[in-house]
């Protein structure tokens, strides 16, 4: 396809997983791509230009834009990917970690957006995509502070979006269900573990792997960041995937009672 179209994407946590397919993706699209990652990645995705930037650091991320901007003179699209899992039962972690969780999964994207919104609002124009989870819109037992994590970026994006719509910028929410792309692995461990969750924590780490095993193809979130990114009226949210539709639309129309007893089944958890 690889078009080209004149314009900047800046994709955080690009080196792998998802990150990195909607990297590929819209460099196919014909965007010139920058990829970031926490460490100097050796085999960044195809045709995409990697830079190093911690975006728990001020400093690293004002670095990350200037730099962007120095080559392109713009940046017109901002796929906040990059985030971190968690499960084990919500008590068996200290403050410090659910802190620094949410330092990666929700203060990252306020920081690198606060850091692009300038530029977008002087041309006037900008996309801003937040990769969210469908775990932002259901409770998730033994997963509840990633899930927090993502009810706050829902509500962030959203009121986001009317503050800077009347300077020609949107923005939008993916909302991916189980997707094959590592996540899983990667996930932390609580760090005060107790006795009493140790079933229920291992029985939720492994319907998770089985979920993720026979989860969407990371595909489907890549073209969902496509649609945000090109669609003359973007929507505020674009699920992703055949099951984050269905739940989605399971978690609005259907009784909470039902719905609850459902997700305790899948969970096996007491009904």
């Amino acid at each position: 396809m690889n078009t080209d179209s004149g314009k900047t994407a800046i994709v955080t946590g690009a080196s792998s997983g998802i990150g990195r397919v909607i990297a590929e993706a819209l460099a196919r699209a014909g965007f010139t791509v920058f990829g970031t990652s926490r460490r100097t990645a050796g085999n960044g995705p195809a045709q995409v230009s990697m830079l190093t930037c911690d975006a728990t650091d001020d400093e690293s991320v004002a670095t990350l834009v200037a730099a962007v901007l120095a080559q392109t003179g713009r940046i017109d699209v901002l796929v906040n990917n990059a985030g971190i899992g968690l499960i084990g039962g919500a008590e068996e972690s200290s403050i410090a970690q659910v802190r620094a969780l949410f330092d990666v999964n929700l203060f990252d994207t306020i920081r690198v957006t606060n850091a692009v919104l300038p530029s977008m609002r002087q041309r006037g124009q900008g996309r801003i995509i937040n990769i969210g989870s469908i775990l932002g819109l259901i409770p998730a037992p033994y997963s509840t502070h990633y899930s927090a994590t993502k009810h706050a970026l829902e509500g962030y994006s959203e009121s986001l979006d009317h503050e800077v719509r009347s300077f020609g910028i949107r923005v939008s929410l993916i909302e991916p269900a189980n997707t094959r792309s590592g996540f899983e692995q990667n996930a932390l461990e609580p760090d005060a573990m107790l006795a009493d969750y140790d079933r229920a924590r291992a029985d939720a780490g492994a319907l998770m792997r089985d979920l993720v095993s026979t989860g969407d193809d990371p595909k489907v979130v890549a073209d969902a960041v496509l649609k945000a990114t090109t669609d003359a009226r973007p929507r505020r949210r674009y699920t992703a995937g055949k099951s984050a539709r269905q739940v989605s639309l399971l978690r609005r129309f259907v009784p909470t009672e039902m719905f609850d007893k459902s997700l305790r089944q899948q969970m096996r958890l007491p009904v």
